[in-house]
């Protein structure tokens, strides 16, 4: 039976989110994303093509790396306004079933007690549709701006999540046993207190003690994303992430970084098949190839290579503004995101190529063409880079979502490379099929194992 394809919408709770400068598009109505119709509809127009879920990036901080402030960045709204993604969920699971939800949230940016109660919260209100994206923070910008004195060092800040994941395991798997609600009327006993127990945590960068405030929802733990392929990132997602975002240009990149992930996680004591590894992508689909075409060279028109090339700069922490165009650029060691400049020194980019390969404003794969074409497009990256599937950048909102929705999804399905119907129960049932908890093999379940033989 032939792989079928994941596919997340990728999005941003802001005007600006990877494809920069298309705001402006005359169709195109980012601008309404501070109200609640714009995320309903979204979500029906996504529950309609059978997403399996919509994955909501966020930053704390702004881009102010290039020419060193955020002028362009406020001028070309380069995720800034952005506002908080888990309040969208509510009004989106509202309007939808099956609907997942990957939300981003800073594990370095606020304490975990609260957060946990937030993500249980979500998966009870959701039915168990919810996921959580762990980010460490990649922004000097952020890091001041929560009162920090600067960005701490790349994989101290994977060590501080570790800490934090560790405290968030004890609260979601275990606080609470399964069988300690009893909502007994007319004992007057609505918790089993001999089933609930404190948390107490002492380790280097988090001190806990409390109860769990949230009652155990459908899945305990949310389904857990992670982005990031540096080396300390990738041996982090091995040992907890779920589903993984990897950089990929191409589909050799994608498949070697998909191997090393795979063999990761097998030595981290897991199995291979308990991640999903994405990519991002762009796509432009038209009904004939001239459709698709036009449309592409109405979208470039639109687009800003320039904040394209701010976002980038903030990923690397290199001002790409003090360059010439053909200048050969020095990449050094990145605190930001190591993937990026790592990425970037491959290539040997100069900021000549680096405004060609953000012509659209993001620097993702873009697939135009028939609804053939695409869908033959992303079978040959599901194969050949041996990845499970895409979070699809938006371009011009909402037609990039309604055009493959109303075009590429009938053609996937016919290829029988894409599902015709939602499968049952929570997010992690449907995506991995063994059931709506984390599987015994993950870490977190040590926590839980401990906690019921005390």
């Amino acid at each position: 039976m032939k792989k079928q394809i994941i596919l997340n919408a990728f999005n941003m709770n802001s005007v600006g989110h990877i494809n920069h400068g298309l705001w402006a598009h005359p169709r195109d109505r980012s601008v309404e994303y501070n109200t609640i119709a714009y995320w309903a509809s979204l979500a029906r127009t996504l529950e309609r093509g059978l997403f399996d879920g919509i994955f909501i990036a966020d930053i704390i901080g702004v881009y102010d790396v290039y020419q060193r402030s955020a002028d362009l960045t406020l001028k070309e709204s380069i995720q800034l306004p952005v506002n908080d993604p888990l309040l969208l969920v509510s009004a989106m699971a509202a309007v939808t079933q099956n609907l997942g939800f990957g939300i981003t949230v800073n594990a370095n940016a606020e304490p975990p007690y609260t957060f946990a109660r937030r993500i249980s919260t979500l998966d009870h209100l959701t039915g168990g549709r919810i996921g959580w994206n762990i980010v460490t923070g990649y922004l000097d910008s952020a890091a001041r701006a929560i009162g920090q004195d600067g960005l701490t060092a790349h994989d101290t800040r994977y060590d501080r999540a570790e800490d934090y994941l560790e405290v968030l395991y004890k609260l979601w798997e275990g606080s609470w046993d399964d069988d300690a609600v009893r909502a007994d009327r007319t004992a007057r006993l609505y918790a089993d207190p001999a089933k609930v127990r404190p948390v107490l945590h002492e380790g280097p960068f988090y001190r806990v003690e409390g109860y769990h405030l949230s009652e155990p929802s459908i899945q305990r733990t949310p389904v857990l994303y992670q982005a990031g392929t540096s080396g300390r990132g990738r041996r982090f997602a091995a040992r907890h992430a779920e589903c993984v975002f990897i950089t990929a240009t191409d589909k050799q990149t994608a498949r070697a970084t998909a191997r090393t992930l795979r063999e990761e996680t097998l030595a981290a004591g897991r199995r291979p098949e308990d991640i999903k590894i994405f990519i991002g992508i762009s796509i432009i689909p038209g009904r004939t190839e001239r459709e698709a075409q036009e449309k592409r060279q109405e979208y470039l028109r639109y687009a800003s290579p320039e904040a394209g090339l701010a976002h980038f700069s903030a990923s690397t922490g290199i001002d790409f503004s003090r360059f010439g165009l053909d200048e050969p650029i020095a990449y050094g060691t990145s605190n930001a995101i190591q993937s990026a400049t790592e990425l970037a020194r491959k290539k040997r980019w100069t900021k000549r190529n680096l405004l060609d390969e953000l012509a659209l404003g993001g620097r993702y794969p873009l697939i135009t063409g028939t609804p053939a074409a695409i869908a033959e497009e992303l079978e040959s990256w599901l194969d050949e880079g041996e990845i499970d599937g895409f979070n699809l950048a938006r371009t011009v909102t909402p037609e990039c979502f309604e055009d493959f929705v109303d075009l590429v999804v009938p053609v996937l399905q016919e290829r029988g490379r894409y599902k015709t119907s939602y499968g049952q129960s929570s997010l992690r049932n449907r995506l991995f099929g063994s059931g709506d908890r984390l599987p015994d093999r993950h870490p977190g379940m040590r926590f839980r194992r401990l906690a019921r033989a005390d």
